[in-house]
């Protein structure tokens, strides 16, 4: 039998998405503070490895640059390569006057919801990339983002550009210092993917039990262009809600998200995405993963087909390890064009007992056997395979497999 708390959540489950921002303090974004770092490389060592265990390497190994938000504290390091730029959003708004004018606030609304009339409100924070004409980037470009201040608000706003044919894969990782319980994490993030351009961008989550995090991301696709989008979150903050939007809007272009979750005790989760396509022999995919050893996810994914011969599938699933807490799973469809073809799934179940024995039978622990069958749900496919990623993949299965310690 459910009891008064639980009947209530279920009737009512996006009772956590509101935020009060009354009770986080803005005012180290509308005013000079002093820097509690000067250098990236002031970073004490179990910072370095929080920000590592997101995929962002302080090392820079493998990458082709670094933007730091430490605080409120930014720091940017790239590689001298022809046609790629990255400068903190304040200095790219002074240095490019038309970058207000053509994209700023373009690919979402800036009264969207008040959390991204909040970021509009602030100083501006966060990473502009100028990738030009047929530049390819060879290596991942990785931001950390660092909160290191108690009941503190972290606020950015982000612009890529790609021109046309330019490719690169971003890295985002997000975290906080570990005696960080309180906080609240607000992001915009706008991408414009011109003719033929590809953006990969690849974020992982590690989150502090009392965080709240809310991203808002607008991007738009040109002709023959693609954009990817992979979301691992290890360890969910407090509560967690965003519906990235896409726009398809030239011929032959695509848009992938990959999602994948793990649910714990005491968070909530409402991961959606949208994206439309008025682009002719346009193609979407919306794939979600979670993991349930408590939490409340909402897994929502819709797609609106505008133009002929789209094509598009949604793919939510889940998978209950605990008792307590809960998934749903809200795949969406929408035509507006007779060629459209779409189609979708959606599943939620349990580890099978018969895989569990089998795999006893073989040898494995009970743990190792839930961790290896964990880790075979998870793997949905990402097509840029990147060393962190596939961590954060095992991780998860191998915290399913023990539990939370």
């Amino acid at each position: 039998m459910l009891n008064n708390k639980e009947r209530k959540l279920a009737l009512n489950v996006k009772e956590n998405e509101e935020i009060n921002l009354d009770e986080y303090n803005f005012s180290t974004f509308r005013n000079e503070q002093p820097s509690a770092i000067d250098s990236i490389h002031e970073l004490e060592n179990n910072e370095v490895d929080s920000l590592a265990s997101v995929g962002v390497l302080m090392e820079e190994e493998n990458r082709s640059g670094t933007y730091l938000l430490y605080g409120h504290d930014a720091f940017t390091i790239a590689r001298q390569i022809e046609g790629f730029e990255c400068l903190p959003i304040a200095e790219a708004l002074q240095k490019y006057h038309w970058l207000s004018d053509k994209y700023w606030f373009k690919a979402l609304k800036k009264d969207l919801d008040k959390y991204t009339s909040a970021i509009s409100s602030t100083i501006p924070s966060g990473y502009f990339i100028l990738v030009k004409k047929g530049v390819k980037i060879e290596f991942p470009f990785q931001a950390g983002l660092f909160m290191n201040q108690e009941n503190d608000a972290m606020s950015l706003h982000n612009v890529v550009i790609l021109e046309e044919g330019a490719e690169i894969h971003l890295i985002t990782g997000c975290t906080n210092k570990h005696k960080i319980r309180k906080g609240l994490h607000l992001a915009i993030s706008e991408h414009f993917i011109g003719r033929n351009a590809k953006l990969t961008n690849s974020m992982i989550h590690n989150w502090g039990p009392e965080l709240e995090v809310r991203p808002r991301g607008g991007t738009i696709v040109e002709e023959g262009g693609t954009y990817i989008s992979n979301y691992f979150s290890l360890r969910p903050a407090k509560s967690v809600q965003m519906d990235p939007f896409t726009h398809l809007k030239g011929d032959n272009s695509s848009a992938k998200y990959l999602t994948v979750i793990l649910s714990t005790p005491g968070t909530f989760a409402d991961l959606g995405g949208r994206i439309l396509m008025t682009g002719k022999n346009s193609g979407a995919e919306l794939v979600a993963r979670a993991v349930c050893q408590g939490g409340h996810v909402i897994q929502t994914g819709l797609i609106i087909g505008a133009a002929s011969n789209c094509h598009a599938h949604v793919d939510c699933a889940g998978l209950m390890m605990s008792e307590k807490g809960m998934i749903e799973a809200i795949p969406g469809l929408r035509a507006m064009h007779p060629e459209a073809r779409m189609s979708h799934e959606a599943s939620i179940g349990r580890v099978a007992p018969g895989q569990v024995a089998y795999l006893l039978s073989k040898g494995l622990t009970e743990e190792e056997a839930l961790s290896m069958i964990v880790r075979g749900f998870l793997d949905i496919g990402v097509e840029i395979f990147i060393p962190e990623l596939d961590s954060a993949i095992s991780e998860i299965a191998e915290i399913s497999g023990h539990g939370e310690e």
